[in-house]
């Protein structure tokens, strides 16, 4: 029986969360590997890892394009045109051709994922948004977890790790789903019919504002825990690629249920005291992890994680929920740019002050004050949102 409505969407964007996860989570699983093939040092790591998020400053413009010509179209393309990109660092001659192919690479696949935040804000009922994003990221760990599992292919040879870049083309078929059976949202096509003819609601400068912080913030830990954790576990507890692989995919399961209970609470409960406390015992609970071994160290990541998926979808629908429909991709992406800028910062510092002898605990513990403040944001700054239709969080026509 064939998908209608609500489902279909899901279903579909679903679907195309895959690539986005596999590609984005491709450069940070394999450049541990790719450094030491190329003879590079854990600083070299940490910038190759930030210009890679720089490239995050191309998402904006195309997404503004997804709001004049559809988020539909602009999806179909990014689909096809990151696994592509990702897949020539397999031709990588040296280390700087590698991060300038996941440079393009990783910023299309953010398309995706924008566009996919985008179009769930604007299909689902008021009751599932946040579900609806808890429900497409558990799908999107699929994705990471392809690449995570492909991760023994990388300790075959020295040059294994290019194999993890050609993996890359198993989800071109995902694209030509995709092109044929995704439709455009109704939100933005009603908008398209009216927007020449009233004025339509421009992007709230507070709004956005807060987002870009709550973003950037997290981002300066976020991106610093989950590049660095395999060097930690490298260096410091001697894993191998195997060992590697099994704690992250291990550890990572319960985000899975964390997902699932943080996006049913937010839109019974709300979602900003789930999204906010959530967020600091998670970020908690990883320095913890970062300080520890055996077991303790097991156990603290096992549960970082499913308190910061709890947090995830409580927090993330935001980043669709607080701009209007004619400016929705713009905003999401102008957000998430800056949260991958806040990235890149955190992992250049987290070098230079592993370079300098810090322990990862310290460095870990210093950049967990980020994700703290955003704690003290989201309850004193953002509103509360659930049970509330798009258009009356942030109409999309101006009223004069």
């Amino acid at each position: 029986m064939p998908l209608k409505g609500e489902h279909r969407v899901l279903w579909l964007l679903a679907l195309a969360s895959l690539p986005f996860a596999f590609v984005n989570t491709l450069f940070t699983q394999t450049v541990s590997f790719a450094a030491d093939d190329f003879g590079r040092t854990d600083s070299a790591i940490g910038v190759g890892a930030a210009i890679t998020r720089w490239g995050v400053i191309i998402v904006p413009p195309i997404a503004l394009f997804a709001d004049r010509i559809g988020r539909r179209t602009m999806l179909v393309a990014a689909a096809w045109a990151a696994p592509l990109s990702a897949a020539s660092g397999a031709l990588a001659p040296n280390f700087e051709w590698l991060v300038v192919s996941q440079s393009l690479a990783r910023p299309l696949a953010l398309v995706i994922n924008v566009l996919i935040l985008v179009m769930l804000t604007e299909e689902m009922s008021r009751e599932t948004r946040a579900r609806s994003v808890g429900l497409v990221a558990i799908a999107s760990s699929v994705g990471a977890g392809v690449a995570v599992a492909a991760l023994p292919l990388a300790d075959t040879s020295d040059a294994g790790w290019r194999w993890l870049y050609l993996l890359s083309l198993i989800w071109l078929p995902v694209a030509l789903v995709l092109q044929r059976q995704l439709r455009e949202t109704q939100r933005f096509t009603r908008v398209q019919t009216f927007t020449d003819s009233v004025p339509v609601t421009r992007i709230s400068r507070s709004r956005l504002t807060t987002q870009i912080a709550a973003a950037f913030l997290i981002s300066v830990f976020i991106a610093s825990a989950s590049v660095y954790f395999v060097n930690y576990l490298r260096d410091e507890r001697n894993y191998d690629a195997l060992m590697v692989s099994i704690f992250t995919i291990v550890t990572a399961m319960p985000a899975g249920f964390g997902l699932i209970i943080g996006g049913r609470t937010a839109d019974r409960r709300g979602r900003r005291q789930v999204g906010a406390f959530s967020l600091a015992m998670g970020t908690v609970l990883v320095v913890v992890a970062f300080a520890t071994a055996g077991l303790t160290m097991w156990i603290s990541q096992l549960s970082g994680g499913f308190f910061l998926g709890i947090s995830f979808p409580a927090l993330g629908v935001y980043r669709g929920e607080m701009f209007p429909t004619a400016h929705r991709s713009a905003g999401a992406a102008t957000v998430t740019a800056c949260g991958l800028i806040g990235g890149s910062i955190g992992l250049i510092a987290a070098g230079q002050l592993l370079a300098r002898g810090w322990s990862y605990g310290e460095v870990m513990a210093t950049l967990a004050l980020a994700p703290i403040l955003v704690m003290v944001l989201v309850l004193t700054q953002f509103p509360e949102t659930v049970h509330r239709e798009l258009e009356d969080i942030t109409p999309d026509v101006d009223v004069v």
